[in-house]
């Protein structure tokens, strides 16, 4: 079957992008209570911000009927890198999917997304992705 996003990267790939590529994009797709109680990642050395936008509405978890319409207003276009970031990598996918079928060329999702799989302890964070890599993030 035929990949619909155009592919799964690292966490370090990603950053390695966003540094390398002006015009490159991080879109973390995770809701408001996880922006605001777990952290959001720091771009800062980059001279960059990451862009907030929540996948699907917390607390039902409904689709974001206003996802495609904020992407157009925050000014991102169609040729521009997105590197698309969640939890954990699947709301990453669904994500650059759908993003892909309007015609945004370049969706990636980025694996094990902010917090990773669960440790041995039943705790994220540690294991895989963005937090555990040791990239730059910061919390409210």
């Amino acid at each position: 079957m035929e990949q619909q996003y155009a592919g799964d990267v690292s966490v370090e790939q990603a950053w390695d992008v966003l540094e390398k590529d002006p015009n490159a994009v991080l879109l973390d797709v995770r809701t408001v209570p996880e922006f605001q109680f777990v952290g959001v990642p720091d771009l800062s050395p980059l001279g960059k911000d990451a862009q907030l936008l929540s996948w699907q509405v917390y607390p039902q978890m409904q689709v974001n009927p206003d996802f495609v319409t904020t992407i157009k207003q925050l000014g991102i276009h169609e040729e521009q890198s997105l590197y698309i970031l969640c939890r954990s990598g699947v709301r990453s996918v669904s994500a650059a999917i759908a993003l892909t079928s309007l015609g945004y060329k370049y969706c990636f999702n980025i694996l094990h997304g902010f917090e990773g799989p669960v440790d041995e302890s039943g705790h994220r964070g540690k294991v895989a992705g963005w937090k555990a890599a040791g990239i730059p993030w910061k919390q409210n």
